[in-house]
């Protein structure tokens, strides 16, 4: 009996702990949340990118990943459960919308010092 105690109290020790931090887990997550990542249209830092330039109709034109890392809370929910043209639907959980918005503020904050 008291192997099988030593044997499995490393696992309950652990299994409360996670593996990474908060930080690197909502970093992971903005760069491949569901086989692409945000970054590509919104910035590393979610400050906005241009993702094409084309022409229509003889104009030029461009088509661009708006600012995220700026957005309240609400508003940046709001804006991943609206379908958007060019936005894809990646169907988040609430922990996982919470984490994204985590990171972008980590990034804003890392970004102002």
């Amino acid at each position: 009996m008291r192997s099988i105690v030593v044997l499995f109290l490393p696992f309950v020790l652990f299994a409360r702990s996670s593996f990474i931090t908060p930080f690197e887990y909502s970093s992971s997550l903005y760069k491949n949340p569901r086989g692409i990542g945000c970054y590509h249209c919104h910035g590393e830092k979610g400050e906005g990118r241009l993702i094409a330039k084309y022409i229509h109709k003889k104009k030029k034109k461009s088509f661009r990943g708006p600012e995220i890392n700026s957005l309240s809370y609400d508003t940046f929910k709001k804006a991943l459960n609206t379908p958007k043209r060019g936005m894809p639907r990646y169907y988040l959980t609430k922990e996982e919308i919470k984490a994204l918005y985590f990171y972008l503020q980590q990034m804003k904050i890392d970004n102002e010092k």
